[in-house]
């Protein structure tokens, strides 16, 4: 079976082809660096994480390219709003440098907790204004823009494919030129969808970062960095393009307005700038709508882990929904993800103890009954990343009492490399924390042989199947500050 993707432009299932074979370039759209990354942007950069992984395991080799909006970015899409990057600087009375800085460290440490493999260029915006005049100067030559107020802007009109992406029609574009008075507040516009390349009257007073340019001092909008940059890294046409559904309108239609916009007739002839759009949907928190800063459904990670979550536990929730699907969060759906994924590393731990010293070795996948298992799985990321088949695949294979412990391993291993789970390395935890007996664990504590006692009357009530004695027992021991680890050799406990 061959990797087929859902392409937004189009609408439909498509089966992958890359440009040249063997290898695959792709952009992903990164953080704009003026806050912490909340959950919900993190699912993009899972699902990015995930296709990364994925097209790796099918043996391509992955250019994987990703910006860093470090240069002031509006709060609305069409050039409205305030700015983000000025605002947060003024609040925290530091410069936009040291905000970005600061902003930037703290996703790194997001991405990283979540076992997320760094894009192969990280591209700050800031490093890269030469490239955005050179692109915007071909925009102009090819006659695309118009300079008003001070400011120059692409002429959406002029590009006759302009909404392709979102399936906007530029006939209603056009007639909705006459009500622009009512749709924008930017009055300099000539279509209520045109956009700012480039900004030399700023909406803002004393703004923070500015460069030279032929159109004068000033800096670029928001969207020309993304063309610019993918296309420094990746050239003119490359593979994929990714990021949120909320990209698609205005973002990503733009990209591609502005940098088709530049192509030369040859350019043109090639194809078109990017072959595959993908797209994550919204994580949504119960009963709200989408998760965002602004609406104050703002949670990051180190929520969840103060919480008592561990980052892999939301990379298994995530991990649960199709990336097209809405992840709908809540705190009972993070405990279900909580208890499946301790379920699945407790199982590995078997595995690794019945291995033995196998464990350093390099198994394969080798019996038909194992290989089906890893066909399965295979088949199920090739079908447009479906992460939810994937996984059942992968415990069920660890149930199955015909495969012997080193095709497990052999199989948790492979699986694992796609879904980043850290399965192995949290097994290997699990074991050492097992390796001492609990009551020489708190030898000396005069509560010891009570908590002992207690751990083992819960023990024999879920033996008997008491599961209410045993989860009564569990609540009074967490009352006292007690936490009870349950390993693959029975339980030990310990304070906090």
């Amino acid at each position: 079976m061959a990797l087929k993707l859902y392409n937004t432009m189009g609408r439909k299932i498509e089966e992958f082809k890359p440009l040249h074979e063997g290898k695959v370039g792709f952009y992903g759209c990164g953080p704009t660096v003026y806050n912490y990354a909340h959950i919900g942007n993190l699912r993009a950069y899972v699902f990015l994480d995930t296709l990364h992984r994925t097209l790796e395991y099918l043996g391509y080799e992955v250019n994987h390219v990703m910006n860093i909006t470090d240069i002031g970015h509006l709060s609305g899409d069409a050039d409205d709003g305030e700015d983000k990057m000025v605002k947060m600087a003024q609040e925290r009375k530091q410069s936009v440098l040291d905000i970005a800085k600061f902003y930037t460290d703290a996703f790194h440490n997001d991405i990283d907790r979540l076992n997320i493999i760094r894009p192969t260029t990280e591209c700050p915006a800031t490093q890269h204004v030469q490239e955005m005049i050179e692109l915007i100067k071909k925009i102009e030559a090819n006659g695309h823009t118009y300079m008003a107020g001070g400011n120059l802007y692409y002429d959406t009109t002029t590009y006759a494919d302009y909404g392709k992406l979102a399936n906007l029609k530029l006939e209603e574009l056009k007639e909705g030129a006459g009500k622009r008075k009512e749709v924008v507040i930017d009055e300099n516009k000539k279509n209520p969808h045109d956009f700012v390349l480039w900004f030399t009257k700023s909406k803002f007073e004393n703004q923070a970062l500015t460069w030279d340019s032929p159109w004068g001092v000033g800096y670029p909008g928001w969207h020309i960095e993304c063309s610019a940059m993918s296309m420094k890294y990746l050239g003119k046409h490359f593979d994929i393009h990714t990021g949120g559904i909320d990209h698609v309108p205005v973002h990503h239609t733009n990209e591609i307005a502005q940098s088709e916009g530049s192509f030369t007739d040859e350019d043109r002839a090639q194809g078109p700038w990017v072959n595959y759009w993908m797209h994550n949907a919204f994580l949504v928190i119960e009963g709200a709508t989408k998760m965002s800063k602004s609406s104050g459904n703002f949670l990051t990670l180190q929520s969840l882990i103060d919480k008592g979550y561990d980052p892999m536990d939301y990379r298994f929730f995530l991990l649960g929904a199709h990336y097209r699907s809405p992840a709908n969060f809540s705190w009972n759906s993070m405990d279900s993800a909580k208890n499946s994924r301790r379920a699945l590393v407790q199982r590995t731990s078997k595995v690794l103890d019945a291995c033995g010293e196998k464990v350093t070795e390099a198994l394969e996948v080798t019996s038909d009954a194992a290989r089906v298992y890893l066909d399965a799985f295979k088949a199920a990321m090739e079908n447009d990343l479906g992460t939810p088949q994937a996984l059942a695949q992968l415990q069920k294979s660890l149930k199955d009492e015909n495969l012997s412990a080193e095709e497990k391993l052999a199989l948790i291993r492979k699986m694992d490399s796609v879904l980043g789970l850290k399965i192995e390395e949290s097994a290997e935890k699990l074991l050492k924390e097992a390796a001492t007996p609990a009551a020489d664990t708190h030898a000396g504590d005069p509560e010891a042989e009570e908590i002992n006692a207690l751990v083992q009357a819960r023990q024999d009530a879920k033996k008997n199947k008491d599961w209410a004695k045993a989860d009564e027992i569990r609540n009074a021991l967490t009352a006292r500050g007690i936490t009870i680890v349950d390993t693959p050799t029975g339980p030990t406990w310990k304070r906090g």
